[in-house]
């Protein structure tokens, strides 16, 4: 599945213009799930968080048993290599990926024996600065660790994340906002999400039901660096229908203001635009 255009693919050790056949039908990935990806993004000639990115996508492999085979630093060159051929002014989505080959005798356990990998480029335009999206109330929610690989960005995760989804969107909604095993807001079905109280930030704690996204600390670290007050602690549905503003946070988008949740309407405010205005300025600053 293509979501952009201008594709370029790293696989088997070199570059192919576009959509490579990557994947064969009897490989573990394809077959029973095995497959972990990460996304970073290039944007005004820089990479912010790569590093970080080709990092956690190794940690993802692990958390599903599957060998990582390629350094982060080796991945951030693979990327860095594959990035020339775009101009400076392409936004481009890096996505790294592996996946299980073989299985042991019952098949269902992945063989460390050999992994897949590969690395895509694809350039996906940023959203405007403008652009926001309205929350609605789901079923369904996110899992704990016992019982799925929460601790990795893992393919076999996002079929619930698209239940979630076209649960909202048939009822006019963007995205959802999602409860976790407790009940308590966990983060959106796309992205973590932030909400504003008199002048305060909070965002859900890091429970283990959930990613606690690279470009969520990013947005942290930047606004405690500022003076802000930042609180993570559990939030429930009741706290984001009293907030003064909300925001998600994600890496395709960096931060989406929350227009909507539910029959409750917000403002698109003046700390979600400081919170973009401060991730870009420290972007611009970053090295690669």
């Amino acid at each position: 599945m293509a979501t952009g255009k201008n594709i370029r693919t790293y696989f088997n050790g070199q570059w192919h213009d576009g959509d490579a056949m990557i994947m064969r039908a009897g490989d573990h990935g394809a077959w029973l799930g095995s497959s972990v990806f990460d996304g970073a993004r290039r944007v005004q000639g820089k990479t912010p968080d790569l590093q970080a990115h080709c990092a956690r996508v190794n940690r993802s492999a692990e958390a599903l048993m599957i060998t990582p085979t390629v350094t982060t630093e080796d991945m951030v060159q693979i990327a860095l290599e594959g990035l020339s051929a775009y101009s400076d002014d392409a936004a481009v989505y890096i996505r790294p990926m592996y996946w299980g080959i073989h299985g042991d005798a019952s098949a269902i356990v992945p063989s460390k024996a050999e992994t897949g990998f590969a690395l895509c480029l694809e350039e996906i335009p940023m959203a405007p600065d403008t652009a926001s999206v309205t929350l609605g109330r789901t079923q369904f929610r996110r899992p704990v660790m016992e019982d799925a690989v929460v601790n990795a960005k893992a393919g076999c995760l996002y079929p619930n994340n698209a239940r979630m989804l076209a649960e909202v969107r048939a009822r006019g909604f963007g995205n959802a906002l999602v409860a976790d095993a407790m009940g308590n807001v966990a983060e959106s079905a796309t992205a973590n999400v932030f909400m504003v109280k008199d002048g305060e930030v909070f965002t859900p704690i890091a429970n283990g039901t959930f990613l606690a996204g690279i470009t969520r600390a990013r947005h942290m670290t930047n606004m405690r660096a500022d003076g802000m007050n930042v609180h993570e602690c559990v939030l429930s549905f009741e706290d984001f229908e009293q907030a003064d503003e909300i925001f998600l946070s994600g890496n395709m988008n960096k931060v989406t203001a929350v227009t909507g949740f539910e029959d409750i309407s917000y403002q698109s405010g003046p700390i979600t635009k400081k919170v973009r205005e401060m991730y870009w300025d420290w972007a611009a600053s970053s090295p690669v």
